[in-house]
């Protein structure tokens, strides 16, 4: 969730920046909190976050226990983030970007959703290759196998990237990485690079080359990728293909209010 910063002026002003502050705070907690841990981790006082926590549980954004007196998010707010979440079109912010990747680079585009350590496709957009190689909207990813499947992988929560690690890794191809340690080796390097592949892991002859998409608060919400053959998406993919779909990741991103930390980019492995 991104972080509302700066100094604002104005006692109202001042007011809603300090309410949506406990807002995003009680969001990312896993149990109640208390009046002193939100003021000591907000840096302000108990009695100004008390004047806020009693508005917020009046308008049911947030509830507090009455036997801990600890305060948690309510429903109002987790309706409110549901019917973000139902209006939320990936696809649709994504499509002119999908269009110029594939004018650029001539192969499929496709947007995916991460889900539950793999991808769900979104939308497809055909390359200009007389041969198309392509997957239906709705397809599922796995996680091993797939370049979208192995970046949600790669950025899921620990626990759901031990449980796929651990489960059966059917193979798909004499290609298909089905060793969890082996796997496990290459979901790091998709995290230090920033994209992935599958070079024949799905389907022989084919490949994709993806990067993921994040939104404000850091999280993966997708991935754009380019698919085609293997005689023009190599196993190595070029540097030009790396940095444009890298690039239109981040684009998509930026309009998710991502802002990328400082860091070394690597494009090679």
């Amino acid at each position: 969730m991104p972080r509302i910063e700066g100094q604002p002026t104005g006692d109202g002003l001042q007011a809603v920046t300090m309410a949506f502050r406990i807002l995003e705070f009680l969001a990312e907690q896993r149990g109640g909190v208390g009046v002193t841990q939100l003021a000591r981790s907000l840096g302000t006082t108990k009695s100004r976050v008390h004047r806020h926590l009693r508005t917020l549980v009046e308008t049911g954004y947030i509830v507090q226990s009455p036997e801990t007196e600890k305060y948690r998010v309510g429903s109002r707010l987790v309706t409110l983030g549901r019917a973000v979440a139902e209006n939320f079109d990936l696809a649709a912010i994504a499509r002119d970007e999908m269009r110029a990747l594939r004018d650029t680079l001539g192969q499929s585009v496709v947007i995916s959703r991460a889900d539950g350590g793999g991808a769900v496709v979104l939308a497809t957009l055909p390359g200009r290759e007389a041969i198309e190689i392509g997957v239906k909207p709705g397809s599922l990813m796995a996680p091993h196998c797939t370049a979208q499947g192995k970046l949600g992988l790669a950025h899921a929560e620990p626990a759901v990237r031990e449980r796929v690690l651990l489960s059966r890794l059917d193979m798909r191809t004499p290609h298909t990485i089905t060793s969890p340690t082996t796997l496990r080796e290459e979901l790091a390097l998709i995290v230090e690079r920033g994209w992935a592949v599958a070079p024949g892991e799905s389907m022989l002859g084919v490949n994709a080359l993806a990067a993921p998409i994040f939104e404000g608060g850091g999280h993966m919400v997708g991935a754009i990728a380019i698919l085609g053959s293997i005689q023009f998406v190599e196993a190595e993919p070029s540097a030009a293909q790396i940095a444009h779909v890298k690039q239109s990741a981040a684009r998509i991103s930026a309009q998710l209010g991502y802002v990328a930390p400082a860091r070394v980019d690597s494009t090679t492995r």
